[in-house]
């Protein structure tokens, strides 16, 4: 079997008296979406956070690519990426100018060119110039996609990315990530609350509740051990706190 593309054992993190995240232990494989799944609050986001460095673990590992994140963070980072439907653009630059920053700070060679692809990819040719300021909520996020796909990463972390999108662009969305996924063996740590698209896209999904793993694996035998007919049934189970 091959080595994990991230390897978590035990994480936790605790805001003050409150534990976030509670002794969580997962590994992502090359070339998997792995899904997390759960109501607010549940530590998706904090896990996410921790995975990119943003937010210190108060205990546990992290290792991706087989290092130690504490130690190798720059290093790790350069071969991510990260998209969130809320996190925010410079509003001041132009789509295109944008993607330059960040085509920029990525180091990415032939940056014309990439950023051409990706403009072509989301759709957003004809707004190349326009400022990020008058962008739609749904603008923005395609790109926020297109900047996580700038360095050509082998591992994305996606938090809810396709919340402001029309279902037609995330649809596509899905379909490019597939796409990816499959030509490029990009693996993806994957959040969202729309359960359709989460059985649809996820190869393994792991349901967080109260910081803690209550379920974890592909989609439709988490579903069966729930005794539901979908991915929605669990989940109202599970944020009304209804038992199995």
């Amino acid at each position: 079997m091959a080595d994990p593309i991230v390897e978590v054992t035990r994480l936790t993190k605790f805001f003050k008296t409150l534990k976030a995240v509670d002794e969580v232990s997962f590994r992502l494989e090359p070339g998997e979406i792995l899904g997390f799944l759960g109501p607010n609050g549940a530590g998706k986001t904090t896990i996410i956070h921790m995975l990119l460095g943003l937010t210190t673990p108060t205990s546990g590992s992290i290792k991706v690519f087989g290092l130690d994140l504490e130690k190798h963070r720059s290093e790790i980072l350069q071969q991510a990426n990260f998209s969130s439907t809320y996190v925010s653009m410079p509003y001041s630059l132009t789509v295109k100018e944008s993607l330059e920053v960040f085509a920029w700070l990525y180091d990415v060679r032939r940056k014309e060119e990439k950023i051409s692809e990706l403009l072509r990819i989301f759709e957003m040719e004809g707004i190349r110039n326009k400022e990020v300021r008058h962008l739609s909520s749904g603008l923005i996020t395609r790109l926020n996609l297109a900047k996580a796909l700038i360095n050509s990463p082998k591992v994305l972390f996606l938090d809810e990315p396709t919340a402001s999108l029309d279902p037609d662009i995330a649809d596509k969305t899905r379909t490019l990530l597939r796409r990816i996924k499959k030509e490029r063996g990009i693996s993806i740590i994957y959040t969202s609350h729309n359960m359709k698209e989460m059985e649809e896209i996820s190869d393994r999904i792991i349901f967080l509740h109260k910081g803690r793993i209550i379920a974890s694996g592909k989609p439709a035998d988490v579903v069966q051990s729930f005794r539901r007919q979908n991915l929605e049934e669990v989940f109202l189970q599970l944020a009304r706190g209804e038992k199995a």
